[in-house]
């Protein structure tokens, strides 16, 4: 047996029956023993240290023996008021279908890099593809990084384990035929005004959702964005940049006024919502997909794949195909800056270079 060493340091020793022990005092001055058959003496002495350590840098010990599971449970109650409905509903599914599954009978101070790297591998062999496994990936770091926060934890192992490489998945825009075709199959639905400013502006879905007849001046030709809405939740634009006004086009104004006037006509009740549900209040995104979304795209005679989001990819890809500058079509996106707009629609720029030397050449030549 090991010389006992003071209160500060730690103890390790091997019992008769060849395990070996470590011994150490937590925080409140218990006495805490931890034991291994595989460890050696020198891994213990390292185990024992870094509990010391720990401790020492004030992490709870009342972390030991609190299970992934549990952890990821508390974590998803307390930022459910704290983020954005449509942030917290994929963080909850990643945990349920992903996380707890497979890490949630870990014990948290115990889940190390390694772990996360064979979870990471076994969702690719599942046929999970890499930007859905980033996404597990930044998850476990950001929950982690609160536990970090709370000294539940003395580091973050998520820092260390690295995730499958982002592949750059180029969005792929309806054509300006393809566009023209969904606005005609559109006339006559309720939400006809609806496409034709997600088409026209580029606006998000839960934009078009938030939007209330105060924000439009149809005599001025503008909107102005000032909320979003997810399943019935009201939230202010993420950023500065997404509290921006629209200049609108004569196609868009147009909808706009017989949209007005085809609500008055259906004697529906009063809203302030330009685009409500039949009880006045704001649509939900899995009615709008279901109900009208779906059908539509059937009408059309295009890709079921076709996502509502990509009328957004293919107003900006039009307006920096047709020469708009690259600047003006970020403000009216509403991107934080620039090189937001480079980073998603940088393909479409190298199809402008041409023009740019045709330019030269009429200028110049």
């Amino acid at each position: 047996m090991t010389k006992k060493r003071g209160n500060g340091e730690g103890s390790v020793f091997k019992r008769a029956d060849g395990r070996i022990v470590g011994v150490y005092e937590d925080a409140h001055g218990k006495t805490r023993y931890i034991s291994s058959k595989t460890m050696t003496k020198t891994e213990m002495k390292a185990a024992v240290r870094k509990k010391l350590q720990d401790r020492d840098e004030g992490v709870a010990a009342h972390s030991e023996g609190l299970s992934v599971e549990k952890y990821m449970d508390r974590w998803l109650e307390a930022i459910r008021g704290n983020v954005r409905p449509g942030t917290f509903k994929p963080y909850e599914a990643i945990v349920r279908l992903h996380i707890k599954p497979t890490l949630g009978g870990t014990k948290l101070d115990k889940l190390n890099a390694m772990q996360l790297e064979r979870l990471y591998r076994q969702k690719l062999d599942a046929g999970l593809s890499p930007r859905r496994v980033r996404y597990i990936h930044v998850t476990i770091r950001k929950a982690l990084k609160d536990a970090v926060r709370l000294q539940l934890l003395s580091r973050n192992v998520a820092d260390a384990a690295i995730p499958p490489r982002q592949v750059k998945t180029e969005i792929d825009p309806l054509t300006q035929d393809q566009m023209r075709t969904l606005l005609d199959a559109s006339r006559g639905d309720k939400l006809h005004a609806l496409y034709v400013l997600a088409t026209t502006t580029g606006m998000r879905q839960g934009e078009l959702i938030g939007l209330q007849w105060k924000d439009v001046d149809m005599d001025g030709g503008t909107l102005r964005v000032n909320r979003s809405v997810y399943e019935g939740v009201v939230s202010p634009p993420k950023t500065n940049a997404g509290r921006r006004t629209i200049r609108l086009s004569k196609l868009a104004v147009s909808a706009l006024r017989q949209h007005r006037v085809n609500a008055a006509t259906r004697s529906e009740r009063i809203s302030e919502w330009v685009f409500p549900n039949a009880r006045g209040t704001t649509i939900g995104h899995q009615n709008l997909h279901n109900r009208s979304w779906k059908p539509l795209l059937k009408r059309a005679g295009l890709p079921h794949s076709v996502r509502f989001h990509d009328l957004r990819h293919s107003c900006i890809s039009l307006l920096l195909a047709r020469g708009v500058p690259v600047k003006v079509v970020s403000e009216m996106a509403g991107h934080a800056d620039i090189s937001v707009t480079l980073s998603v629609y940088g393909h479409v720029l190298p199809d402008m270079q041409g023009t740019a030397a045709d330019g030269i050449d009429e200028a110049l030549g």
